[in-house]
């Protein structure tokens, strides 16, 4: 009985101690600089959006708010990163469909849970991704992308920012829906894949809008059609894959932020105020959508059960496609 009663009291004085611990570490947050992990390179939208709330939230918290490039094995380097780092909200990430869900269905071991090992802050920006080509390819629409690859099977390569990617995953779906034969190359990050498409290396990409668009605008390469269901209002002239392939469709794409798992709900709530403070800023707003990057901007619930439920559309669509873990 004694033992038991002590024990009660250590842990009614425990929990106690953890209720006022936790104001006082949001009170004095943050008290040093704050790293949002880019697990892509630099020069694609999730380093964009980065950048872009780094300079925001530095101005509006009063401590430096670094972006560090970590890509690689299709962004679960700079995931796991995050995952094994102290919840402490000095440490966050840009995540995407890729890095919180498509990886579960593409390789075979995944160093962390996309669901379990994270906190999700917010939805930040929608990414629409659109089938791209060199300007020396001869189609003009993704049916005559379809009929040119028919014409050189085993011959066509699409790129995108990495193995499990939806720019991958997107290729995939082509093909399986189609029946052509096309090589995948996968890239550390969306702009290394943009250089060599741009170069000649390669024919054809997968990549997102904010990324095409000003090399389109250039000439330097030709956008073919998005792969989501709906035109962007941001490009109105853009049509989608499925206008000339019917039936292809692919799941909205988005860019989140998410810290380590455990996070305390205080720290949480600033971060998400933060960041959206950051995302409807004007100028920000205006450089995001102007790239083809609709912010979006949602609690930490709200974006919590957007993971969960893509998880499944994506379980889906890489079943169909007969994509395996490699």
């Amino acid at each position: 009985m004694i033992k038991e009663t002590f024990g009660l009291l250590v842990a009614g004085v425990l929990a106690a101690a953890a209720g006022t611990c936790t104001p006082a570490l949001a009170q004095g947050y943050p008290a040093r600089s704050i790293t949002i992990v880019v697990p892509y390179g630099p020069g694609g939208s999730t380093d964009l959006l980065a950048r872009s709330l780094a300079q925001k939230m530095s101005e509006s918290m009063g401590q430096a708010v670094i972006v560090e490039n970590r890509p690689g094995a299709g962004g679960m380097i700079g995931s796991e990163l995050v995952a094994r780092a102290a919840p402490d909200g000095y440490t966050i990430e840009v995540g995407t469909g890729a890095t919180h869900g498509i990886v579960l269905f593409t390789n075979k071991v995944v160093p962390y849970d996309p669901v379990k090992s994270f906190t999700a802050l917010t939805e930040a920006a929608e990414v629409p991704i659109v089938l791209a080509v060199h300007a020396s390819v001869p189609a003009n629409n993704a049916k005559e992308f379809v009929e040119y690859a028919k014409k050189n099977p085993g011959k066509v390569s699409f790129g995108s920012s990495g193995t499990g990617s939806p720019h991958h995953l997107a290729g995939e779906l082509l093909k399986q829906m189609t029946g052509i034969d096309m090589i995948h190359v996968p890239y550390k990050g969306a702009g290394q894949a943009m250089q060599d498409l741009i170069g000649g290396q390669i024919p054809a990409i997968f990549t997102t809008l904010s990324t095409a668009l000003p090399q389109a605008h250039g000439g330097k390469i030709k956008i073919l059609g998005l792969v989501e269901a709906k035109r962007q209002p941001s490009a109105p002239e853009i049509p989608t894959i499925g206008e000339s392939v019917p039936g292809y469709e692919m799941p909205r794409s988005w860019l989140g932020i998410f810290g380590p798992a455990g996070m305390p709900a205080p720290i949480v709530k600033r971060l998400n105020a933060e960041l959206l403070k950051a995302l409807h800023a004007p100028d920000v707003r205006a450089k995001l959508e102007t790239a083809g990057m609709p912010v979006i901007g949602t609690s930490a619930e709200e974006f919590a059960a957007v993971v969960k439920n893509d998880i499944e559309m994506y379980r889906k669509i890489a079943t169909a496609a007969g994509i395996k873990p490699e």
